[in-house]
C-alpha cells in the first residue's frame, strides 16, 4: 500500500498559499477574497487529494467543512487507558484516547444503525478498501436507492465504507457495527437515515492506522 500525501511539492504550495493569505497584503489578498482561518489552513494539508494504493481520494474542501469537524487533538480526561476508541454517537465524534488527559478527536456522521449499538465491543476485524452490502433494514426503507445493490458492491470509490473499516466484535460475534470512511464527506457531523459510523476517508485512514485489531471500543 503506498499514500502519497503531505509530502508533494503541490501540497507544499497549497499550504504555503492558504498560510500566506493570513499575512500578505498583496493585490489578491486587497482584492477581497476569503482567507483561511489559521485552523482550516493547518486543515488543508489534512483533507488534501492522496492516492492510497490504486485509488483515488479526493480533496475535502476545508472552506466549507465546520471546524468542530476538522481533525485535532484535544483535552479529553477519562478512566479508559489510552488506545480506547470512543464513539460519542449523541456529539457526533470519535475519540482516540492519548497519553496525559488527550485524545485525537475525529468528526463523524451517525446513521439509523449507528445509533442502534451501546456499550463495549472490540475491533474484531480492519479491513482496507473493504466490500459492502446494505442491510436489510437499509433496502426497507429505501428500496429504490439501495434494492439495486442489494447483492453488494466492491471496494473502491464509490463503494459507501470508503477507505477504511472497523469492524466491531462483542464476544467474538460481529455486531454489524461499523466505523467505515464515506465518499460523501459533507454528511460529517450530521445525522443520516441509513449506515453506521461514517468519518472522512483521510480520518479514517489515520485512525486505521492508529488502532490494531483488539482494541477496546466504547459506545456512549
Amino acid at each position: 500500500m503506498t499514500i502519497s500525501i503531505r509530502g508533494g511539492a503541490l501540497h507544499a504550495a497549497i499550504i504555503s498559499l492558504a498560510l500566506a493569505g493570513c499575512t500578505t497584503t498583496s493585490n489578491t489578498a486587497s482584492r477581497g477574497q476569503p482567507q483561511l482561518d489559521p485552523q482550516r489552513a493547518l486543515a488543508v494539508a489534512t483533507y488534501a487529494e492522496q492516492t492510497d494504493g490504486k485509488f483515488p481520494i479526493p480533496a475535502v474542501d476545508v472552506t466549507q467543512m465546520e471546524t468542530r469537524n476538522i481533525r485535532r487533538q484535544v483535552d479529553y480526561p477519562t478512566q479508559h487507558p489510552p488506545g480506547t476508541v470512543i464513539v460519542d454517537t449523541k456529539n457526533r465524534f470519535i475519540y482516540l484516547v492519548q497519553e496525559n488527559g488527550r485524545a485525537m478527536r475525529y468528526g463523524v456522521g451517525v446513521g439509523q444503525e449507528g445509533l442502534a449499538f451501546k456499550g463495549n465491543a472490540e475491533i474484531g476485524l480492519k479491513r482496507e478498501w473493504p466490500n459492502w452490502a446494505p442491510t436489510s433494514n437499509m433496502i426497507a426503507r429505501q428500496p429504490k436507492r439501495y434494492g439495486p445493490v442489494a447483492g453488494g458492491v466492491k471496494g473502491g470509490p464509490e463503494n459507501p465504507l470508503g477507505a477504511r473499516a472497523l469492524y466491531l466484535y462483542r464476544n467474538g460475534k460481529d455486531t454489524l457495527f461499523r466505523i467505515h470512511g464515506t465518499n460523501e464527506p459533507e454528511t460529517i457531523g450530521q445525522a443520516m437515515s441509513s449506515g453506521c459510523i461514517r468519518m472522512m476517508n483521510q480520518d479514517v485512514i489515520d485512525l486505521y492506522s492508529r488502532v490494531p485489531a483488539g482494541s477496546k471500543v466504547v459506545v456512549l
